[in-house]
């Protein structure tokens, strides 16, 4: 009958709809109160060479809590940098992501730097020194390099 295909088919949208409008509900809820995440790093040195800060973890300021701690295992040291205010969410975190002023970019770069630092004695950079010219279709890449170390996995 063609009444009940589309008595099942609007059910079948309604229920379908609600569900996901449940599933957003809850996933913003549970983004919107999720404390700000650690972020660590791990450099092959002893703590008392962690303190006092290098210049990239000093540069955040009071935006940022640090804690140092031995490594599990005996290897080396843990750095830990959290913001000391809520992360951005929802399009305003995308926004600021695709800017570069997402304020996660800036703890993960001063950590990888401040690894560098303590690891190494210089903060290196892939594209340094350049070996080829600035081409048009280079572009990508440069673009690339210069968002790389504010990106990870969290």
């Amino acid at each position: 009958m063609p009444g009940t295909r589309v008595v099942t088919t609007v059910a079948a949208v309604g229920v379908t709809g609600w569900a996901a409008r449940r599933v957003l509900t809850r996933r913003a809820a549970r983004n919107s109160s999720v404390p700000n995440r650690w972020r660590f790093v791990t450099v092959n040195v002893s703590p008392d060479r962690v303190t006092p800060y290098p210049e990239p973890l000093r540069s955040l300021g009071p935006d940022a809590e640090i804690v140092v701690r031995p490594a599990p295992g005996g290897k080396g040291t843990e750095i830990g940098v959290r913001l000391a205010e809520g992360e951005p969410t929802g399009a305003k975190a995308a926004a600021q992501r695709f800017a570069g002023t997402d304020p996660r970019q800036a703890v993960r770069a001063a950590l990888r730097d401040a690894k560098q630092l303590l690891e190494v004695g210089e903060v290196l950079s892939p594209d340094r020194p350049g070996t080829t010219e600035k081409t048009l279709t280079g572009k990508p890449l440069e673009l690339a390099i210069a968002h790389a170390k504010g990106e990870g996995r969290s």
